[in-house]
């Protein structure tokens, strides 16, 4: 009995780390340390820094925002058509907010009159800030006796007023991330 736990473990663990070093080898762990060069690589870490973000190196928020990772993702809160729209309509109830679908639907709404409300409707189109990148659509909900409503699609001054404003508000908002970010890679802040 005892001469078979030998043998077991004689043969067991070989054959584990064959395995194990198979495994681990597919998986590129054996190229996680590549030597650097003493007399190319700067000793100065915002030298390297620099020169990495020059050869487009490393992960950075603007690759991944302009998709230079692989995918065109951009986060809500960087988008300024999208940012700019939610706070143009802050004062009403929202319905449905979709960023991936590129939609937003207030809830109806009506001014204190109780037989006539509107509900408005963003689609974007393009991430650009173009008065062609949004499409605005206002519906009225006119009540009349007996909760018969009707409903129909208006082309108002509404549209307009509200398409100006957006667009107004995402270039104020372009303009303060561009000076931001231009902040950030400034010389003098990667010295810091």
């Amino acid at each position: 009995m005892f001469i078979l736990k030998i043998i077991h473990k004689r043969i067991f663990l070989p054959i584990f780390l064959l395995i194990l070093l198979g495994v681990l080898s597919s998986c590129g762990i054996g190229k996680i340390w590549d030597p650097a060069d003493a007399r190319k690589v700067s000793p100065n870490v915002n030298d390297r820094v620099a020169k990495n973000l020059e050869e487009g190196k490393g992960w950075s928020i603007d690759k991944a925002r302009s998709g230079g990772s692989g995918t065109s993702y951009e986060f809500a809160s960087s988008n300024p058509m999208w940012r700019s729209t939610l706070e143009i309509l802050d004062f009403l109830p929202l319905s449905n907010v979709d960023y991936i679908g590129g939609i937003i639907t207030t809830d109806w709404y009506n001014e204190g009159t109780t037989d006539e409300s509107i509900k408005i409707t963003v689609r974007f189109l393009s991430n650009e800030i173009r008065s062609d990148g949004i499409k605005i659509i206002v519906h009225k909900k006119k009540c009349g006796t007996q909760n018969n409503c009707s409903v129909k699609k208006i082309s108002s001054k509404l549209e307009q007023e509200l398409r100006f404003a957006i667009l107004k508000k995402a270039v104020l908002f372009q303009k303060d991330f561009k000076s931001k970010k231009k902040k950030f890679r400034s010389p003098e802040y990667l010295k810091k």
